[in-house]
């Protein structure tokens, strides 16, 4: 590209004078005059209207930091023990990444006032709003509303505001496309600090927009927090929105079709809402020949938006189907949920989700309820269906409930071809396949590798497997499942090997899988009876991390 001041191709000319407007006065020859003016021109800058003071580090994460699913929910909170604790995270914008709490009593601040390695935020901050961001990044950097509820870590820099009437129009400034560059521009490195962000200029212009600004972030945080909230590692997760009565309809293949083409509408609203945002910002610093407005729709960072959640060179049709795959499992997961009472069908939010609760705690709350939840926190999860909890039982009542009788057969049939990708002779056994061989995979993943719900298996040959919920736990879990579970088991397999026996020719490949899993089973029996006699007990403060610890050799591996 020539021009005047460049009239060689690839050869750039530059100023070092400008090279001084810029805090750091870094070499960056290829950025024109009109990105470097704002600096020498603006009266304000974010400097100016913001407060950077202190920040807060444990000095020991694994006994003071917590992911807020591990602990009882009602010690959360600006007046609980544990406040939600913003670390970062990857690339999104407005609202998210929010589900590390940190230990704030008292004996905690008083460990970080002494401690030679921690640190912690000035009083006068606490419980103050501002803006968050992503310290370390390879990609792209974002801004992200910093609530009132929440103390941010070190990696997770934030600004406060001297007056909280600018942050709406600070967040919009921050994610607009002129700050990219510039922010490339004086700290090209993966670490981008506080100093770096609040050199920003802010021009007098910004001012008689300041309202249209204010309304376009209002609506994008509105949209990300209600995208943030819809998964169930969100601390304000309500409901799943493929069972919210406006998209409801008779087979969750309609359902789903009406929730995406509303996923698809929240996606390209916001699309629409930042290009807007850019469009103001670029106009009032005069870069309509440098910049233009638009955003690629993988920049819009919902997860319901499967371009940003998955990424990549896919086609719309692999996008589909990864969306698709993954609906259905926040869908067997929140099933399990309800089976486990964390959640209910009567009533939004959690329900049991403090340590020791039982299904009497639950039915205080819902005394009829549509879906009754597991009496003794376990669930069996095996090659057949051997007791009337079996988890693919109750996860096709769950469905009877849900979407009715008349279409459990459509709606087991398209769940197994979500999962497999394919049309399968026998949707059920499909369904079961996966509660075996991935549902626990998929829940480690989903919870971070703080998982919630435990599976307890006796080894590769999944004789026996059964999950509990740790919030229910209590000393006496591990009697039970030995007893009503494990030896019942036993018992009934070894009279379908009597059974099958009669027959060899015909069953051989079973009979051999069966006679694998009673030796296995035996051998598990001695762990878990010294286990349950040990009367192990838990503390969900510790975290899962210790308390998973506590029953190795029975639970899968993380």
């Amino acid at each position: 590209m020539t021009t005047a001041n460049n009239p060689v191709p690839n050869f750039y000319r530059a100023s070092s004078k400008d090279f001084k407007k810029i805090p750091g006065s870094p070499i960056a020859y290829w950025v024109s005059e009109k990105f470097v003016n704002p600096f020498t021109v603006a009266k304000e800058f974010i400097h100016d209207l913001t407060i950077s003071d202190g920040q807060t580090k444990t000095g020991d994460n694994d006994r003071f930091l917590r992911q807020h699913w591990e602990i009882s929910s009602k010690k959360v909170g600006i007046n609980g023990k544990w406040w939600q604790h913003p670390k970062g995270g990857p690339y999104r914008k407005w609202y998210g990444n929010v589900d590390w709490v940190i230990d704030w009593s008292d004996d905690a601040r008083r460990h970080y006032r002494k401690d030679r390695v921690a640190r912690i935020l000035p009083e006068y901050l606490w419980g103050e709003k501002g803006i968050s961001w992503t310290l370390i990044t390879s990609g792209e950097i974002s801004f992200r509303i910093l609530e009132r509820n929440q103390i941010f870590n070190l990696a997770a820099p934030s600004l406060f505001f001297r007056d909280e009437n600018n942050i709406e129009m600070c967040l919009g400034f921050l994610n607009t496309k002129y700050v990219l560059k510039i922010l490339k521009v004086i700290n090209p490195t993966l670490n981008m600090n506080v100093g770096e962000v609040r050199c920003l200029p802010l021009l007098d212009s910004i001012d008689s927009v300041k309202v249209e600004i204010k309304k376009i972030v209002d609506e994008c945080l509105f949209l990300a927090k209600s995208d943030w909230d819809s998964y169930e590692t969100s601390l304000d997760f309500k409901t799943l929105p493929l069972l919210s009565p406006k998209y409801k309809s008779p087979t969750i293949k309609e359902t789903y079709a009406k929730l995406q083409s509303h996923w698809q509408k929240m996606a390209l609203e916001t699309q629409k809402l930042e290009e807007e945002n850019n469009r103001i910002f670029i106009e009032a610093y005069g870069l309509e020949d440098e910049l233009t407005p638009d955003i690629p729709l993988s920049d819009i960072t919902l997860t319901c938006n499967p371009h940003y959640r998955y990424g990549g060179n896919k086609s719309k049709e692999e996008l589909e189907a990864l969306l698709l795959k993954d609906t259905i499992k926040e869908l067997i997961s929140y099933a399990v949920g309800c089976m486990f009472g964390r959640y209910s069908l009567d009533k939004t939010g959690l329900i049991l989700a403090n340590q020791g609760e039982t299904r009497k705690d639950y039915l205080e709350q819902i005394p009829e309820p549509t879906f009754m939840p597991d009496e003794d926190n376990i669930l069996p999860i095996l090659d057949d269906e051997y007791f009337s909890d079996d988890i693919v039982s109750r996860f096709k009542d769950f469905l009877k409930i849900t979407f009715g009788k008349e279409t459990l057969a459509t709606n087991l049939e398209f769940i197994a071809k979500a999962l497999t990708g394919r049309s399968t002779g026998s949707p059920e056994k499909a369904i079961r396949d996966y509660f075996i061989k991935q549902f626990y995979k998929d829940h480690v993943q989903t919870y971070k590798k703080r998982p919630i719900y435990w599976m307890f298996s006796s080894g590769k040959n999944q004789g026996f497997n059964a999950l509990i919920y740790m919030h229910r736990y209590d000393k006496s879990t591990l009697a039970k499942m030995r007893t009503d579970y494990l030896l019942e088991l036993e018992s009934k397999l070894i009279a379908e090997v009597e059974m099958l026996s009669q027959d060899t020719t015909q069953n051989k490949a079973r009979l051999t899988k069966i006679k694998n899993q009673i030796e296995e089973m035996k051998k598990y029996d001695e762990l878990l009876n010294n286990k349950a006699l040990s009367l192990i007990e838990i503390d969900l403060d510790d975290g899962v991390k210790v308390n998973y610890a506590k029953f190795e050799g029975l639970v899968k591996g993380i």
